[in-house]
């Protein structure tokens, strides 16, 4: 799968990086991807092999991160909850993380149908998710 969607980023002149996970049998940092030209991870489980997920990581701003950080952990679980109805209503999955000591909102979506993962669905995907990351922006600045 990797050389797959290598050649494919390639092919459509998309610059990348590999990034280490021991978690995922590969991993790939697209730089500027999609109609918002954002950073987009691909990389495929190890426990799922097969499927493949694409990431965009949401910084919280420094007054929201302050926010939340004083949130008790029902008010955390409450926001958690009030990010993750918003993502399952544009059909991403979220998950909120701490990374370089910030507070981000990370969304995936998941391409598990073997036979039709191809090039085109890749793309989609891709456009996909950044079309999810704006969305999911301006829902953090509207909410929160």
């Amino acid at each position: 799968m990797r050389d797959n969607v290598e050649r494919w980023l390639i092919h459509e002149s998309l610059p990348f990086d590999q990034v280490k996970n021991e978690e995922n049998s590969f991993q790939i940092l697209v730089k500027h991807a999609g109609r918002y030209g954002i950073p987009i991870e691909i990389f495929e489980p190890k426990a799922q092999l097969g499927i493949l997920v694409l990431g965009v990581k949401i910084e919280m701003k420094n007054n929201q991160i302050i926010r939340y950080r004083e949130f008790n952990q029902d008010e955390k679980a409450k926001f958690a909850n009030k990010v993750s109805d918003f993502c399952n209503s544009i059909e991403a999955i979220s998950k909120i993380i701490t990374e370089d000591g910030k507070q981000k909102i990370a969304i995936y979506v998941v391409l598990d149908d073997k036979e039709n993962i191809n090039q085109q669905s890749m793309f989609n995907a891709i456009d996909s998710i950044s079309e999810k990351h704006e969305k999911t922006s301006r829902f953090l600045l509207k909410t929160f």
